[in-house]
């Protein structure tokens, strides 16, 4: 089987379990498997194990707001290797995709310790950045019926930053945070440029909303 094909057969395993919100389904699991690539070879690692591992790496669904948030990677991780190995994808790569998919998640607070893992970490909080990090942040908070902000401090000026209660909140509970945590050099370059663009809109939303 070429990697091809693996990687064929991973997105069609990931394709059937629905998306837990829409900023976690099948078009974000592509975006982050392009970020993989990118970054595998830039970094010199194993496509064999960052390929399916960024494929499979949300292949069992676990809400945001869910008490299983946490736990949602390791759930992956043991539904990745047991499709794995129903396609007789090498036994000894298949402990390396395990720990790159559980170390992948923010949630999870997992130190990656092989280069694989810390691709597919890096690929993944690319996709919490940028354009596409605004409209995904903006999504899941709709989703979650949350105000867009707090009516007296919008952007946290004054307060501690609670994203459980407001969606503007989540960029400076987490997401402006993300560029610190990157684990390569090339993901960390690419995650200021698009940590930059975000705090652009949120000084335009500022210039907009603010009386």
């Amino acid at each position: 089987m070429t990697l091809a094909e693996v990687q064929d057969r991973c997105l069609g395993f990931a394709s059937v379990a629905t998306a837990a919100d829409a900023a976690h389904d099948l078009a974000h699991i592509k975006r982050v498997l392009k970020n993989t690539i990118y970054l595998s070879d830039l970094e010199k690692t194993n496509l064999w194990i960052t390929v399916p591992a960024a494929c499979l790496h949300d292949c069992v669904p676990v809400a945001k707001d869910s008490a299983l948030r946490a736990q949602g990677s390791r759930l992956a991780a043991e539904a990745a290797t047991g499709f794995l190995a129903t396609i007789s994808f090498p036994d000894e790569l298949q402990g390396d995709v395990y720990h790159a998919i559980e170390a992948h998640s923010f949630s999870a607070g997992i130190e990656p310790r092989t280069a694989e893992a810390r691709v597919v970490q890096d690929a993944d909080r690319l996709d919490s950045l940028g354009a596409i990090g605004i409209a995904r942040c903006l999504l899941v908070g709709g989703r979650l019926d949350r105000p867009l902000c707090a009516v007296d401090d919008p952007f946290c000026d004054e307060r501690e930053p609670d994203d459980g209660k407001y969606t503007i909140d989540h960029f400076y509970a987490k997401l402006l945070k993300l560029p610190a945590t990157m684990q390569t050099e090339a993901g960390r370059a690419e995650a200021e440029r698009r940590a930059a663009l975000m705090r652009r809109y949120l000084d335009d939303l500022r210039a907009e909303i603010t009386l």
